[in-house]
């Protein structure tokens, strides 16, 4: 088992910056892939970036350039810079890791909203 436990969300204007922060316990040792996505209200939750095998990343298309996924192996903590948000931002982001290539585990989640 793996637990997440998501933290950095909160309120900001357009065109502000947050860090999201996601600290990783349990058998975190063959974890290959963990990230972020987000649920905004009415809509599926989305990919928002993920880091897989410790070093390839994926963005979202809508949040290339702006966000920016790192991980902090020694400390099982995975990070999301999210520069220049906009209303559009405005979400649940979720904590995301899978482990050997089959398990999936969930963050309970973390509130972003932009204000415009």
């Amino acid at each position: 088992q793996v637990q997440l436990v998501e933290s950095g969300g909160g309120l900001v204007q357009t065109g502000g910056s947050l860090r999201l922060s996601c600290a990783a316990s349990g058998s975190t040792r063959n974890i290959d892939t963990i990230g972020w996505y987000r649920q905004a209200p009415g809509k599926q939750r989305e990919l928002v970036a993920t880091i897989s095998s410790g070093v390839s990343t994926n963005y979202a298309d809508s949040v290339k350039g702006r966000f920016t996924i790192s991980r902090d192996n020694d400390k099982n903590t995975v990070y999301l810079q999210m520069n220049s948000l906009t209303p559009e931002d405005t979400a649940v982001y979720y904590c995301y890791a899978r482990r050997l290539v089959t398990f999936n585990y969930w963050g309970q989640g973390t509130q972003v909203t932009v204000s415009s």
